[in-house]
């Protein structure tokens, strides 16, 4: 009998890559998304939605946590602030960075993932290629590993699974292209719903990934800039 696997699928390409992983593990999939009051938001509910059905997933959970645009500090959910243009080269954290969201959205993940029985969630962090978000460190992630152990019943070890920790972004591509991921469906801008803007960090990073992997991005942009 497969175990149950809690999946966080925001609808962007890393985590529909780290779903269609979970698959192949074997795991029987139950798909988690959260809405944070982002700027492309009913978009990302659509990937989402898509790429369930495209794998038919049943078992879906869709929890809103807008108090985290309440909050603010990241231009993700503040209006008031700009989506920078995109720096690959920047060492600083950037201002779409969601203060502590993963942990908000893993602590989700946990409490669902008691309930079901299930051993593991899965999150499509992405470390090494990443926009240096400090909540997207392996580190992080064996840490809150060890919150989960001690903050759940005994007898209950769920493992926090991150199969794409340390792949750059056109390994993320290549893994999708393996896996037979539906990368047609999924969205990582951060402010396009129609057309994806092209110059954020989130699409500047995709852009590459695909043009280094030697494939063209399927998904529609507002403009394609050449990222190497």
């Amino acid at each position: 009998m497969s175990q149950r696997a809690v999946v966080l699928l925001s609808g962007g390409m890393d985590s529909c890559v780290t779903l269609a992983q979970a698959i192949e593990d074997g795991s029987h999939v139950h798909a988690l998304h959260v809405n944070y009051g982002q700027r492309t938001q009913d978009r990302e509910l659509r990937a989402f939605h898509d790429i369930c059905d495209h794998y038919s997933v049943e078992q879906r959970l869709v929890v809103d946590i807008s108090h985290l645009a309440a909050i603010g500090g990241s231009s993700l959910t503040d209006a008031t602030m700009s989506v920078a243009e995109a720096n690959l080269d920047t060492q600083h954290i950037p201002t779409s960075y969601v203060p502590f969201r993963n942990a908000n959205i893993l602590a989700i993940a946990a409490s669902w993932a008691e309930v079901l029985e299930a051993t593991s969630i899965y999150i499509g962090a992405v470390e090494e290629d990443g926009s240096g978000y400090p909540d997207c460190r392996a580190a992080f992630f064996a840490a809150f590993e060890e919150v989960i152990a001690l903050g759940t019943k005994p007898g209950q070890r769920v493992r926090i699974v991150t199969p794409l920790i340390n792949l750059t972004k056109h390994r993320i591509v290549e893994e999708g292209l393996r896996l037979h991921a539906p990368l047609h469906l999924t969205w990582s801008c951060y402010q396009g719903q129609d057309l994806a803007c092209g110059t954020c960090d989130s699409c500047a990073l995709r852009l590459r990934g695909f043009a280094q992997a030697g494939v063209e991005d399927p998904i529609p942009y507002a403009i394609r800039p050449s990222y190497t």
